[in-house]
């Protein structure tokens, strides 16, 4: 029987970074550095051309925002402390502040994939219901969407960090890993982890399964009606609108998938490969969602133009 009063022996974890690849962690640096920069860059670009663009006030523009604004927050939590590790050494981190990022990045995770979900939601309606897009798709629930994908991301990751408070760590206070991720926290712990792993694995097939359903099945709804359109063009156009939104969907996915199914089947996956992934899984998504959306949305790609010309003729005067 544990004590639930002692919840811990240990006040600090020690986070390795990548196993077997330490002599390159100040080159990883370089890669998270740029990748970091550019997430801050084109979100906060994204966000400036929506703001100063009242023509790119329509739902589809306040979705891109919110996950800007996601995009963000899931990269601040990870990177800075990365690069720590990889050019500072600073390996050493709280027991509180290793279960307080864990939360946040999969608080995040889940908060991205319920604006995917959104997201696909208003390209059905636009592509479905053109005529009806403005009375379904109100300022009024479009905010309660971000509010419910929030609530939900928050709800779903709270029990995570309590039950972790629960288990003890007698000898292992080293995370094979560059941050707190749930599952290499829990497989540290001495005792009986069966409920940590149980509802880490329910949260996570839960999210990937209805989210991943939820947007297939708005997909198809979507090709029905593209290929009644009886002319080629309005056809090509239709699916560019969607085009933007598919990139970002399997940007996202694919290597969240990967890095689920390797840490709990994978077990012939070297752990470095696996890591570089589950870095990737962050990173990656952050930086390419703003570039896909710059370039694949003419309404973005146009006004961005527009914005630096500005600048341009603005410097040239002076």
């Amino acid at each position: 029987m544990v004590d639930n009063a002692n919840t811990s022996s240990f006040s600090s974890f020690f986070l390795v970074g990548i196993p077997g690849l330490e002599v390159y962690h100040f080159w990883f640096g370089i890669p998270v550095c740029l990748l970091y920069a550019l997430t801050l860059m084109g979100n906060g670009l994204i966000v400036l051309v929506i703001k100063e663009e009242p023509s790119l006030h329509q739902p589809m523009f306040f979705f891109l925002c919110m996950l800007a604004f996601d995009d963000v927050a899931m990269a601040s939590t990870i990177a800075p402390r990365m690069l720590g590790i990889f050019w500072l050494a600073a390996h050493v981190i709280g027991f509180d502040t290793c279960v307080v990022q864990m939360y946040l990045i999969h608080t995040f995770s889940i908060i991205e994939s319920a604006l995917l979900v959104a997201m696909a939601y208003d390209r059905y309606v636009a592509i479905c219901r053109p005529l009806h897009y403005a009375t379904i798709l109100t300022t009024p629930l479009v905010l309660k969407l971000g509010a419910v994908s929030a609530a939900r991301g928050a709800i779903m990751v709270l029990p995570c960090p309590l039950l972790i408070k629960r288990l003890r760590y007698c000898t292992q206070s080293v995370i094979r890993h560059t941050y707190c991720e749930h599952m290499a926290v829990v497989k540290l712990a001495c005792t009986d982890t069966y409920i940590n792993r149980s509802y880490g694995i329910f949260v996570a097939l839960s999210v990937i399964i209805m989210d991943f359903g939820l947007i297939s099945m708005s997909y198809v709804k979507i090709l029905q009606a593209v290929f009644r359109l009886s002319s080629k063009e309005a056809r090509s156009k239709a699916l560019g609108t969607c085009a933007a939104h598919i990139c970002t969907v399997l940007f996202t996915y694919i290597p969240a998938l990967f890095s689920f199914l390797t840490h709990r089947i994978g077990k012939r996956v070297p752990p470095s490969l696996h890591i570089i992934f589950a870095s990737i899984y962050l990173l990656v998504p952050p930086t390419v969602n703003p570039l896909v959306y710059g370039v694949k949305t003419k309404q973005i790609r146009d006004r961005v133009v527009i914005l630096f010309l500005r600048k341009k003729d603005k410097f040239s005067t002076h």
